[in-house]
């Protein structure tokens, strides 16, 4: 009997890693849809929030004057006029007369989360009735208001994309990469070819009535994470949410170990507030629960040592055919980064209960219904 639960939580795991990998290979293969072309160019504010400066801000903040978007504006948001993001972004607004673009400062408190706060004096500065909220550190190719805004339509609430991690320059930059690209990016990419996408908080287009039908800016603020509280939003008012065909890329760098744990055990964290079945299962992913049952059934005799290789092979072939078609970094350094992330996994999960608050650029964030 033991050895048949066994075989179902093998097969079960291995066949979960197999079918999400080949969901999100699918959209970059030839013949899956095409990036929808916007019918329509409407004016929009394109709403980037700055905090402290980090390595490729100059070129990820630059790139928002290159948009192949004949109408809109940019408005840069930080909380204080000491920030060192300040002096950049004036330096960029010189650099592009040609583009209408302003940097706000100041701090509203009208949430938990300081990245809400951050925002909201964009949010309600802008005239616009469609807005696009981008996180700093993604890199936007000329056609991203463009990709953003074609994929908006009936039943639409909101347009979203996770950003698939480049550029690493150390080993621990690769297993962030190893973590943000063939874990987490192949779990969302595969959730909206089946048609459940769900907004990631890096960049995300919405008409502002769904904000307002919703409860306001405000009610942003009701989760630990931005990107939750704007998901059940749209749900709420029964709206989709919908990605564009290719991940947009945030360049990673140089990382260390605490850089590495320290972000993913937040956005652990996150899921734990936000989506608390799912978390509840986090704990079989990645390669080590597959391996350890498997290893139970080389010790019962029930197959050969071998096949813990063969599993190995299967397991990390199907993430490096991935990463190969999407084009993400995928050398035999990044082959290391995912036995290390997979070893990280369920520490990370393991960690995430420890408490329940996260912190942010030096901010200590606690979920609402905590400080009720």
């Amino acid at each position: 009997m033991i050895q048949y639960l066994l075989w179902a939580m093998l097969i079960g795991a291995l066949s979960l890693h197999l079918i999400t990998a080949m969901l999100a290979a699918v959209r970059f293969l030839p013949g899956f849809r095409k990036q929808s072309a916007a019918t329509g160019t409407p004016f929009l504010s394109l709403i980037r929030p700055v905090s402290g400066v980090d390595r490729f801000d100059r070129e990820t903040l630059a790139s928002s004057f290159d948009q192949d978007y004949p109408d809109y504006e940019i408005i840069f948001c930080a909380e204080r006029e000491d920030d060192p993001a300040v002096a950049l972004v004036r330096e960029l607004i010189a650099e592009h007369p040609g583009r209408p673009a302003r940097l706000l400062i100041g701090k509203d408190t009208i949430a938990v989360n300081p990245k809400i706060n951050n925002l909201y004096k964009g949010y309600r500065d802008s005239k616009a009735e469609l807005l696009a909220m981008v996180d700093s550190n993604l890199l936007l190719p000329p056609h991203f208001l463009r990709d953003l805004v074609g994929e908006l339509r009936e039943g639409v609430g909101m347009v979203s994309s996770p950003p698939v991690a480049t550029r690493p320059q150390n080993f621990w930059g690769a297993v962030e990469c190893a973590f943000m690209n063939a874990n987490h990016l192949r779990f969302q990419l595969a959730a909206d070819s089946l048609g459940f996408g769900f907004v990631h908080g890096k960049a995300v287009l919405f008409p502002r009535r769904v904000i307002e039908d919703g409860g306001g800016f405000e009610a942003l603020g009701r989760d630990l994470g931005a990107d939750v509280a704007m998901n059940k939003l749209a749900r709420r008012q029964g709206l989709k949410v919908r990605y564009v065909r290719r991940p947009y890329a945030q360049p990673i760098g140089a990382r260390s170990l605490p850089d590495a744990w320290g972000r993913q055990l937040r956005w652990t964290r996150v899921r734990r507030d936000g989506y608390p079945l799912v978390f509840l299962i986090e704990w079989i992913q990645g390669f080590v629960p597959p391996a350890v049952v498997l290893g139970v059934l080389i010790l019962l005799g029930a197959v050969p040592v071998w096949s813990l290789g063969l599993l190995a092979l299967i397991w990390y072939g199907a993430e490096f055919l991935l990463s190969w078609l999407g084009g993400w970094p995928h050398g035999p350094r990044d082959f290391l980064a995912l036995l290390v992330r997979d070893l990280m996994l369920p520490l990370l999960w393991l960690a995430a209960w420890r408490t329940r608050s996260v912190s942010w650029r030096g901010n200590t964030v606690v979920p609402v219904k905590d400080l009720a």
